[in-house]
């Protein structure tokens, strides 16, 4: 899959379920869950435990079928580990230009975390497809983004942090290109009590929330 339709399909999709979990069979139930409600874009962070691992086993299981990338990639040496893991893109809740480097020698998207102005377009000016605004509901939400928008129209946003099911229309209609959805989607306690339906069910939810905002 090449990287402008990886890039056009997380666009049409306009969510990145943000999975974390306490273990690597969680993050497999919670894939599964999420996948069941109709988002096949996911995110696996490197906080799960054998992170690589999973992304390995989904790619596998998965195919064309769902969207795998990385979450919380800080350097270079682990955006490569992921990429030959299966990894179609890489998110990082920082900005580090080796890594942006290495994403563009190797044709995979890459989305840094920036906050500031600044940042923002330091990240789109070193080769990013679109940058991650983090942690965008402790600075204004999408208020904060409809700002930032205002004068880079041109830089593709995705806003994570503060996403929710009530935030959520909010940040599509400042400009969000997707959405990045950590614990109001993938909720580790639901994960925990084997309670994965309700998962299935934000996810659906998240996803009509994403066309009725992109309908208005």
């Amino acid at each position: 899959m090449t990287k402008d339709i990886v890039l056009q399909r997380i666009r049409t999709t306009g969510l990145i379920p943000v999975v974390r979990a306490d273990s690597a069979e969680q993050a497999m139930r919670a894939v599964e869950a999420i996948k069941a409600g109709g988002v096949t874009v996911l995110e696996v962070t490197m906080t799960v435990p054998g992170a690589i691992g999973v992304i390995e086993q989904l790619t596998k299981a998965f195919g064309a079928a769902a969207l795998i990338g990385a979450g919380t990639v800080l350097d270079p040496e682990t955006a490569d580990k992921c990429f030959q893991a299966g990894a179609q893109f890489i998110v990082s809740p920082a900005l580090n230009e080796k890594t942006i480097a290495f994403c563009r020698e190797n044709d995979v998207a890459i989305f840094p975390g920036a906050l500031t102005p600044t940042e923002v377009v330091r990240a789109w000016n070193a080769g990013a497809d679109a940058v991650k605004v983090f942690p965008a509901g402790a600075v204004g939400g999408a208020s904060y983004l409809k700002a930032l928008k205002a004068p880079l129209p041109q830089i593709e946003l995705v806003p994570t942090g503060g996403v929710s099911l009530k935030t959520a229309a909010d940040f599509i209609k400042a400009g969000a290109m997707a959405l990045g959805v950590g614990a109001d989607l993938v909720d580790t306690n639901a994960l925990r009590e084997g309670n994965d339906q309700l998962i299935t069910e934000r996810a659906q939810q998240f996803l009509e929330i994403v066309r009725e905002a992109r309908r208005k």
